[in-house]
């Protein structure tokens, strides 16, 4: 294979990953039947990020890789500094394939004095030179309006469905209800169990500090059947475990999660290990940490989700047909 897509008008399509993504770039490479491209990137003994393109880059669309996860501000320098690179090096455009938005919880002012720094992200990719973005399944769709350049939302949602129905074909689940664990969430579980054909329940939650979840109420019938709780993320599993309670004591015969990006943060498996989920699916959107539990974690890929959206923006083509117009979740 060769390290870039010809077109007849000249274009050319290379993919360079970061080190937050290597894995995921090579899928995404694979996919599109290409090599990924060589770049050195190191860090200094002080702590600074050196990158160099190992080829020449001049006049090719260059996508860049880099999901912005821990540790997040060298994940985030390193695509910036990428991006800077590429611009110098004469790219004709360079898009930044971001798989998982970090810091993008951030996304408007909740108290006095506080930031908005999903904007401040999308500021600093721009002011680095970058000529679009590909994201997947933000957190909320106002992420997209701080940009000022266009931005590609994907959604790995249908996986998740279909990795579902595989088990209830297979006779593994039954009687399914998809619960949201909160209001906000809402939207997304109805799309999920009208893909499923199942019944839909909400919980409600207040958080009283950061990373911490107290549910308040559930809304639904969850007795006797196979609950789904669906989210966007997953990070100290709080939310997760105490939803997973609640919904077990109100009757549910089983609990299983989906989420499309895994942080398993701190204390996070230790709390599904103990709890009454019987199965986590994510995606690899971000990498699974060492010593994560194999026996509880499944991870579908969306490496073919990304090589087809980065496809059709290379052949000017369009992203959402991708995902029948489906990719707008909020």
């Amino acid at each position: 294979m060769g390290s870039s897509i010809d077109r007849e008008d000249s274009k050319r399509l290379m993919v360079f990953s970061g080190r937050a993504s290597r894995e995921i770039g090579d899928r995404i490479a694979d996919e599109l039947g290409i090599d990924l491209g060589e770049v050195t990137l190191k860090t200094f003994a002080n702590g600074e990020i050196y990158v160099r393109f190992e080829e020449s880059i001049r006049g090719a669309d260059v996508f860049l890789v880099q999901s912005t996860c821990r540790p997040v501000n060298d994940a985030l320098m390193e695509l910036l500094i990428m991006i800077d690179a590429a611009k110098l090096a004469s790219a004709h455009r360079i898009n930044a394939v971001i798989p998982w938005y970090g810091y993008s919880r951030q996304d408007k002012k909740s108290a006095p004095r506080e930031p908005i720094t999903a904007k401040l992200i999308a500021e600093l990719l721009q002011a680095a030179g970058v000529d679009r973005v590909l994201t997947m399944d933000l957190h909320a769709g106002q992420v997209q309006g701080f940009f000022r350049i266009p931005v590609d939302h994907m959604t790995a949602i249908p996986l998740l469905v279909e990795h579902f129905k595989e088990r209830r074909e297979r006779g593994d689940m039954r009687d399914i209800v998809v619960v949201s664990p909160d209001a906000g969430r809402a939207k997304l579980a109805n799309h999920v169990a009208e893909q499923l054909g199942a019944d839909l329940a909400v919980l409600t939650k207040q958080r009283p500090e950061h990373n911490e979840a107290e549910i308040t109420l559930l809304v639904g019938d969850v007795s006797g059947k196979d609950a789904i709780l669906i989210d966007d993320m997953i990070d100290t599993a709080g939310t997760l475990v105490a939803g997973a309670d609640t919904i077990k004591q109100a009757g549910a015969r089983r609990v299983f999660s989906a989420a499309v990006h895994g942080l398993f943060s701190g204390p996070a498996f230790e709390r599904l290990l103990a709890s009454e989920i019987e199965e986590v699916v994510v995606t690899d959107t971000i990498p699974l940490p060492d010593g994560a539990p194999r026996q509880l974690i499944k991870v579908v890929s969306v490496s073919k989700i990304l090589a087809d959206s980065v496809h059709n923006v290379f052949c000017d083509e369009s992203v959402s047909e991708i995902f029948a117009g489906q990719n707008q979740l909020f």
